[in-house]
């Protein structure tokens, strides 16, 4: 989506997405990386195609929608960097994404990835038919030897239930490998108890790499060992740590890095995005990653 992001001087325009930030850090490491998507004709969406090719996202499975135009949102943040968001997503293009008569040919093309990632949010904004046919893709993938990382990030004005919510939430873990839920998400949706109840309830469903992710406290590998943040920071917007976090530990264990070390990488990505503004902020010289290379948990 366009993002519109709060300044001193008023508001600078750039884009965001869960996924697509995710993506976005995939590619910053080294990886080849193709982001599934619908936008429109319209100023903006080409504006976002340019962009996206910038960082080196392969825009092959962007499809174009004839009448609708790319989501916005804007984020505000307040004096501990804690942001909220507010969105104007309702026609947007993605939305119809699965009723494109091109899709079916993305999809021949998604079903062959090493690494399908998805998250709860991607389910949230589609129709049921939308969400049965994301879900089949994802089950193709693992079908076909790919492996299946999912977020369960929860925005609860996107679902028309809780229960809703955490039933497509349940089906997506059956499909993923890797789990990378939030416990103060999981807290929200269902009631969940403790992180280690978050990792137990997903590995039962099948999801047999879990990791939770605790904010400032760390994370939790589903063995019980907890990641520690490697050093405390006053964090300047939060926009996208939970998806830096997400794309330094795929990035990681794409390149066989073990899952303590993945977590230590995707740490030091999240710390290294909260002290810049916007979900994906421009790389610079501190940015704990290089192409071809795993990201350094240092």
């Amino acid at each position: 989506m366009v993002e519109l992001s709060a300044t001193a001087s008023g508001w600078s325009v750039g884009y965001g997405g869960d996924t697509l930030n995710t993506a976005i850090h995939l590619a910053r490491a080294g990886h080849e990386v193709a982001y599934m998507t619908a936008l429109g004709e319209d100023t903006f969406s080409a504006h976002l195609r340019t962009a996206w090719a910038a960082e080196g996202i392969d825009g092959d499975l962007v499809l174009t929608h004839p009448t609708r135009n790319a989501g916005l949102y804007a984020i505000t943040t307040d004096a501990d960097g804690e942001r909220s968001f507010t969105y104007w997503r309702d026609a947007s293009a993605a939305r119809a994404l699965f009723e494109l008569e091109v899709v079916d040919a993305a999809m021949a093309q998604a079903e062959a990835a090493d690494l399908f990632y998805f998250s709860l949010i991607s389910l949230a904004i589609l129709p049921p038919q939308g969400r049965q046919d994301l879900l089949l893709l994802a089950a193709r993938v693992r079908d076909r030897g790919g492996i299946v990382a999912f977020d369960g990030n929860y925005r609860p004005r996107l679902w028309e239930s809780p229960e809703m919510a955490a039933r497509m939430r349940d089906k997506a873990i059956a499909t993923a490998d890797i789990g990378l839920p939030t416990f103060e998400d999981e807290a929200l949706l269902d009631g969940a108890r403790s992180p280690q109840a978050v990792a137990a309830h997903w590995q039962r469903l099948g999801c047999g790499e879990v990791i939770v992710k605790l904010g400032g406290q760390g994370c939790l590998l589903a063995d019980g060992t907890p990641v520690a943040v490697p050093k405390t920071l006053q964090p300047i917007d939060t926009s996208g740590a939970g998806d830096a976090f997400n794309g330094g530990y795929l990035a990681a264990r794409m390149r066989d890095a073990g899952i303590e070390d993945a977590a230590l990488c995707g740490h030091a990505l999240a710390g290294w995005n909260v002290m810049r503004r916007g979900a994906i902020p421009a790389r610079d010289e501190a940015a704990p990653y290089t192409a071809g290379a795993t990201i350094s948990p240092q």
